[in-house]
Parts: C-alpha cells; sequence; structure tokens
C-alpha cells in the first residue's frame, strides 16, 4: 500500500471521527475561542454540547468543532453571528451528505 492511500485512509477515518469528544476548555484551546464565547454560542443555540447535566463540563463532538471552526472564519471575514451561524448550518448539511455517501462507498 502506497504512502498517499495511508494518508487518506487516515484522514477519512469516520468512525474515529464520530468518537471525538473533548471538553470545552480543549476546544477552547483548539479553535482559539474563549470558553465564555463558545457558551454563548450554545446558549443561542448554534453549537450543542454532548452534556445533558446542567453544571457538568461541557464536551463537545466532531461536528461541533467544526461548526465552530467554520464560524470563526467567516467572523474573522466581517459576516455576523447570525450571519455565519446560518452559512455553516447549510455547509454542515453538505458536509453531512457527502461523508455520507463517502462512508457508503
Amino acid at each position: 500500500m502506497s504512502n498517499n492511500k495511508k494518508e487518506l485512509e487516515v484522514s477519512f477515518d469516520f468512525d474515529f471521527l464520530e468518537k471525538v469528544i473533548v471538553g470545552i476548555g480543549e476546544v477552547s484551546q483548539i479553535t482559539e475561542i474563549p470558553t465564555r464565547q463558545i457558551r454563548y454560542w450554545e446558549e443561542k443555540g448554534i453549537i450543542h454540547s454532548l452534556t445533558e447535566e446542567e453544571g457538568r463540563n461541557r464536551r463537545y463532538d466532531y461536528k461541533n468543532i467544526k461548526k465552530i471552526l467554520l464560524i470563526k472564519e467567516l467572523l474573522e471575514e466581517g459576516y455576523t453571528l447570525d450571519a455565519s451561524a446560518e452559512k455553516v448550518a447549510k455547509r454542515m448539511e453538505m458536509i453531512e451528505e457527502t461523508f455520507k455517501k463517502l462512508k457508503k462507498g
């Protein structure tokens, strides 16, 4: 097996991506977005933590981390938070559909 094929398989490890769950502190470090801002986005319903109990540390999956990074990018380009969230929601639908097709294939 060539190195390129091996790298491609690792970069599209869907099972791994579905299992990625990290705390809000780690998400803040990864995305360089303050935890307070992440909490605010969650309060607005833009992202969703996997933690159901109040007072427990918020935990996020790959999809929410991806949303956060996309929103950050759009905010840096001058979009408002609401416009960014709407654009990201549409983009995430497209990504989800593409991943489903790739996973089947």
